[in-house]
């Protein structure tokens, strides 16, 4: 697989979120197709009409009016990336991550990922629904800054609590002491879940390519040609099988070897038959030779005689009786 398919959620997300000015918290929140569509409009300014943008859409008809407007900028740029409209508008993680993991590697391959004098905030208020997701934007910058605010002031609180109560119990200055060393090793565990979530996704990922692997062979099991057959009733038999049926492979390996005997007697059977036909056919050649040379030899000498003179006295023009 391409390097840009290795790229973490938290990478796309705070890559989505710096570019755009938005608060993503989940990558399958991209799956309108909108975010993509300014992404678009953020490397090729001017060439997505962001006025058929649609950041409110909910159902999936309004999400595929927001992928045709994507499909249109790609067919201009010739952009021969395929869009799987219909699994990206289901938000399934796996399937919106993989897009927006391209989505980074092309944006980045445009002018070095750099954007010039882009106002994401203002090109989003020609869309529908822009305002809202600016708003939205704003709210979540002035509660971070709140919360920021209010942990520094909580912070200088219980540090002069603190200060003011370390002289009597030594205790509770050894346990908030100790509080740090947790807070340090918080980065690994978030490494950690980082990884664990990646094998996840590539899990799924392959579960999903043998599965549809496993769809296709059922659907050509169940044409019409072939159904009747023993070895696609055995295929059935496993596919369909439990998990505590271990017996179900030999039952198909005898099912297969069953016909696979009854067709090398039917052909045994074939090449018998068609060669007593052969003998037939001689015995019967050789018996109408025979009746003919028996038939030469048991004609009367009379006959013969005048078989003989017939054909004397059909040459002579002068015949006395």
């Amino acid at each position: 697989m391409d390097s840009a398919y290795f790229v973490g959620r938290s990478e796309i997300l705070s890559w989505i979120n710096s570019t755009l000015h938005l608060n993503l918290t989940k990558v399958e929140e991209s799956c309108s197709g909108a975010i993509q569509c300014q992404l678009m409009d953020a490397v090729h300014p001017g060439m997505v009409p962001m006025h058929k943008v649609n950041f409110d859409a909910k159902s999936e008809y309004e999400m595929i009016q927001n992928y045709k407007v994507l499909q249109d900028v790609f067919s201009k740029l010739k952009i021969t990336k395929h869009i799987e409209v219909t699994k990206l508008v289901k938000g399934r993680p796996l399937d919106n991550l993989e897009f927006m993991q391209w989505m980074k590697w092309y944006c980045d391959s445009i002018n070095g990922g750099v954007l010039h004098n882009y106002n994401a905030l203002e090109r989003r208020e020609a869309c529908k629904g822009g305002k809202e997701a600016s708003k939205k934007f704003a709210a979540s910058q002035s509660s971070a800054k709140n919360s920021t605010t209010g942990s520094r002031s909580h912070t200088s609180h219980n540090s002069r609590r603190h200060e003011a109560t370390s002289t009597v119990n030594s205790s509770n200055q050894s346990g908030k002491t100790s509080r740090p060393s947790s807070s340090c090793g918080s980065p690994v565990y978030d490494e950690q879940i980082t990884e664990l979530k990646l094998s996840i996704d590539s899990l799924e990922k392959e579960r999903d390519f043998y599965f549809s692997k496993l769809r296709d062979i059922e659907i050509l099991c169940q044409s019409h040609e072939i159904q009747d057959s023993k070895v696609v009733s055995a295929i059935k038999k496993i596919l369909y099988a439990g998990e505590d049926d271990a017996a179900v492979v030999a039952d198909a390996q005898a099912m297969v070897s069953m016909a696979t005997q009854k067709e090398a007697e039917t052909r045994t059977e074939g090449i018998t038959d068609n060669r007593a036909n052969l003998e037939t056919q001689k015995r019967k050649v050789i018996q109408n030779h025979d009746i003919d040379a028996v038939g030469i030899t048991t004609l009367s000498p009379r006959l013969r005689i005048s078989g003989v003179s017939d054909v004397h006295c059909s040459g002579s023009h002068l015949t006395s009786y």
